[in-house]
């Protein structure tokens, strides 16, 4: 089976593919799968798609530190390219206008899994914030609700 049809959902090079098909591959060894994702990230101008795989890689392998350095770099990387502003009450309704938008969902995605690493971490002023932030944006479907019942979890849990 080629990397391409392994990870058809990968959208960048050859060369990156690759390695992520291989990490995929070796999963279970994490030291391999994770040179792999190292060497994925190396390469010269990496795509979002990259950093959505080394995200949810180093998630899942519990690497909370890299894993909330892939979601903020999605988020820059999002940001810079779609040229928003940097204030939050700037942003807001710029990612509201736009929640069809794959960018923008993808963006307002990463801000609330960094959310989810950060409570992992123990930083809950700073889940709060995003929290508050993804709240005000009106959909649901980005968690908002999840960084709250972690922040105030109900007495089952």
């Amino acid at each position: 089976m080629t990397p391409t049809t392994c990870a058809s959902w990968i959208s960048g090079a050859d060369v990156p593919q690759s390695l992520l098909v291989a990490a995929a591959q070796s999963w279970e060894d994490t030291q391999t799968a994770s040179a792999y994702i190292h060497q994925a990230l190396a390469e010269p101008d990496v795509e979002l798609d990259v950093l959505v795989s080394a995200y949810r890689y180093f998630f899942y392998k519990n690497d909370d530190p890299r894993a909330l350095e892939m979601a903020a770099l999605i988020c820059d990387h999002i940001h810079k390219n779609e040229h928003w502003p940097d204030a939050w009450s700037d942003l807001q309704p710029i990612l509201q206008e736009r929640l069809d938008d794959p960018n923008a969902r993808l963006y307002l995605s990463a801000y609330t899994a960094s959310g989810l690493v950060l409570a992992r971490l123990g930083r809950l002023e700073e889940v709060q914030v995003i929290g508050e932030r993804v709240l005000q944006i009106e959909a649901k479907e980005f968690g908002a609700e999840v960084l709250f019942s972690i922040l105030n979890p109900s007495e089952e849990d």
